[in-house]
């Protein structure tokens, strides 16, 4: 009696398994099934367009949501130069640690980006005076050293200058929007 239950139960199984197994292995490469003829999904479209009177168009490309800069031989945007800029602020050192060099490196190369693209933007370097007259003095200050005792040596220069660019942005932006 005990093993004529436990056949009621194990054929169903099996019978069912046999069956996944069966349809897991059909396979097809021209469409649901051999019966089945396959159709061009750009010829559905355009029967359908056609349907309705119209001709078929083709879906338009993706264009992007931002264009950081349209010529990517154009002189790098006030924009983008000024983030690069803003982005300093998550960092900093102490004079002597090992993030000082990179830091302070950082904030040069930075700064120097910024003064080659305010230079550089259609609006003239006349409407970037200020911030364009403050990164040549910090130039005059660092007299082309960059090692990084002298940067150390000129931390609150570079910093200040940085400090008084971002202020003065702040008050324009138009040049960074």
């Amino acid at each position: 009696m005990l093993i004529r239950t436990g056949l009621r139960a194990v054929i169903p199984a099996a019978v069912l398994a046999a069956f996944l197994v069966g349809c897991s292995a059909a396979t097809t490469t021209d469409g649901p099934g051999g019966d089945v003829p396959y159709v061009d999904p750009s010829a559905a479209v355009a029967a359908a367009a056609e349907a309705d009177g119209a001709s078929p168009m083709a879906t338009p490309s993706p264009t992007p949501t931002l264009v950081i800069q349209e010529d990517p031989s154009a002189p790098e945007l006030v924009r983008d130069a000024f983030a690069g800029l803003q982005a300093t602020y998550q960092d900093g050192c102490t004079p002597g640690d090992g993030n000082c060099a990179y830091f302070l490196g950082r904030v040069n190369d930075e700064l120097n980006r910024l003064d080659k693209a305010m230079k550089a933007d259609k609006k003239g370097p006349g409407h970037f005076a200020e911030p364009v007259a403050w990164i040549g003095t910090l130039r005059t200050t660092l007299d082309g050293d960059v090692s990084t005792p002298n940067l150390e040596k000129h931390r609150t220069e570079l910093t200040g200058t940085r400090d008084r660019i971002n202020t003065w942005m702040q008050g324009h932006p138009e040049d960074y929007r």
